[in-house]
């Protein structure tokens, strides 16, 4: 699938509605894959993994480090940092910290989705159209 999204020659629009993170992001054709066009309705997310998963990741190597260091880490300073961590990745999970850093092609509203959508198609059929050229799918 990534090949496929990757060297299509085609207009690529991603509309996202909910979630976008990880590798779920490059297959479904964002920002890295170079879109034609990109938007993100307000209630979606998008970042590299959900601010729960990064506090559990970042944790982890956060104890490893303190007790190789022989640094004692209290309950209650893991949970504090923990809590600093997911609240950071949910921050800048919301849609407006991506539009507002040009990650995206901006936040619209759930009900103009098919008018955006038109008006993108006819912008994107104005240009050349490319052959398609695969590598080897590899299965």
């Amino acid at each position: 699938m990534v090949m496929a999204v990757s060297c299509a020659k085609v207009p690529k629009i991603t509309i996202i509605t909910g979630a976008s993170f990880g590798a779920g992001n490059y297959a479904m054709c964002g920002r890295a894959y170079s879109p034609d066009f990109m938007f993100i309705w307000p209630n979606a997310r998008i970042g590299i993994m959900g601010g729960a998963q990064a506090a559990g990741v970042l944790t982890q190597i956060e104890r490893a480090t303190k007790k190789r260091q022989g640094i004692k880490w209290t309950e209650e300073e893991e949970e504090a940092f923990k809590k600093k961590t997911v609240d950071a990745y949910e921050r800048e999970a919301n849609p407006y910290y991506s539009t507002a850093r040009l990650w995206d092609d901006g936040v619209i509203d759930p009900c103009d989705t098919r008018k955006v959508l038109g008006l993108c198609l006819s912008a994107a059929l104005n240009r050349p159209l490319e052959d398609t050229r695969f590598g080897v799918f590899r299965m």
